[in-house]
């Protein structure tokens, strides 16, 4: 087992992307406190991998909020003990062409995924820097790299998480606290709107694999990225794409 005893965090881990991690970490052998918004479906997330011999806690919490993240890590780290794992994988989208959306549109996929993504780190790093140890993985998204029509605030978000990547990787590198993240193309439900929009038709028919993701397809680079066999990268972006990149 890659991940044995090692205490992991998943944000937005009640759906897609972030089921699939929980899950794929909890067969790795982690203690995956599975963390989300919705109750009801962190609890059926929690008790899925319960059922499958796994360990894990539900934890509610809107990631927007320090005092409700703060409270969130604080329950974890009763359960557990110090966290060894953080995906920051929580997000929304709110879609509309820019010169269309509202602050609240703005506001609110920037809360959730840049806020909090830094509340999540601060909540986790003091332990973390103390031990010498951890490993920290942000869920970017191809959009940072190549934007999307009727997402300027989602590329935003998705691109400034890889500027905090880049410094967190820089500042907590001497502690052995690595800080990566994982850029993937769509896969979700989240994303089905882009997905299934005639607009975007095309896009996936030049994918060198012709097809969309699945969550379970993605999932292994972030295990990679928590194991040690990933003991010298930090500071990186890699894309789980189908090779989109290369033919932007």
């Amino acid at each position: 087992m890659l991940l044995k005893d090692k205490v992991a965090v998943v944000t937005g881990a009640a759906q897609g992307i972030g089921r699939a991690i929980a899950e794929t970490y909890a067969r790795e052998g982690a203690r995956v406190a599975v963390v989300d918004v919705q109750k009801e479906g962190a609890d059926e997330v929690a008790a899925a991998i319960r059922d499958a011999g796994g360990e894990a806690l539900a934890v509610t919490c809107d990631v927007s909020s320090r005092v409700a993240v703060n409270q969130a890590a604080g329950l974890v780290k009763e359960a557990y003990g110090p966290i060894d794992v953080l995906v920051n994988n929580a997000g929304i989208t709110r879609p509309a062409m820019l010169h269309k959306m509202t602050d609240e549109e703005w506001d609110r996929v920037l809360a959730v995924h840049l806020s909090g993504s830094f509340y999540w780190l601060q909540a986790v790093v003091h332990d973390m820097i103390a031990q010498e140890s951890g490993r920290i993985i942000f869920s970017s998204s191809s959009t940072a790299q190549n934007g999307s029509i009727g997402q300027i605030n989602y590329a935003a978000a998705k691109s400034g998480m890889l500027g905090m990547v880049r410094s967190a990787a820089r500042e907590l590198g001497r502690y052995n606290i690595l800080v990566n993240a994982v850029a993937p193309a769509a896969a979700t439900e989240m994303t089905l709107k882009v997905r299934t929009d005639p607009r975007f038709a095309d896009a996936v028919k030049r994918l060198p694999l012709r097809r969309h993701a699945e969550p379970e397809e993605i999932a292994p680079t972030y295990v990679y990225l928590a194991s040690d066999a990933s003991s010298y990268v930090t500071g990186q972006v890699i894309s789980v794409d189908g090779g989109g990149m290369m033919v932007r």
